[in-house]
């Protein structure tokens, strides 16, 4: 499972010009499925999504979690991550979970995330989106559950 996390002032998804999640300061995750994930990996990423410590302290260091300040979390559907992008110039998602197993894995993901955190916004699944953000920072990682 792989999860793009930007640090955001703020961010949303429309999906046909109408606002489907938004969410102030936090961060949005760019959730990308793969064919060997499971339960079991999508509650390693919610555990480290949750205390992963990309916010700053009192004393500016990059020290607290998105639950120590209060954040939000944006989720966001996005099979691309899976790509395999190190042959030629067309990439291969041959390792993306299929949309059937992906969206029952997505809304696990969803579901056991709302149970841990209060706020939480997402996108809508296999939807065509655009996504906005302030990115803070910025500040951005990439997180890989096996």
């Amino acid at each position: 499972m792989l999860g793009l996390i930007q640090r955001v002032k703020k961010a949303s998804v429309d999906v046909n010009n109408e606002t489907v999640g938004a969410i102030d300061q936090g961060i949005l995750l760019l959730l990308g499925i793969q064919k060997t994930d499971t339960q079991d990996t999508a509650n390693k990423l919610i555990d480290k999504l949750l205390s992963y410590r990309i916010f700053s302290d009192s004393d500016n260091k990059i020290n607290c979690s998105v639950q120590q300040i209060d954040g939000g979390i944006l989720v966001v559907s996005q099979f691309t991550l899976a790509a395999d992008t190190k042959k030629g110039t067309r990439p291969s998602f041959s390792s993306a979970a299929p949309p059937q197993q992906a969206e029952a894995l997505y809304d696990y993901f969803v579901a056991q995330l709302r149970s841990k955190h209060p706020k939480i916004a997402t996108g809508i699944f296999a939807a065509d989106m655009q996504v906005s953000l302030i990115n803070d920072g910025p500040v951005t990682f990439m997180l890989e559950m096996e």
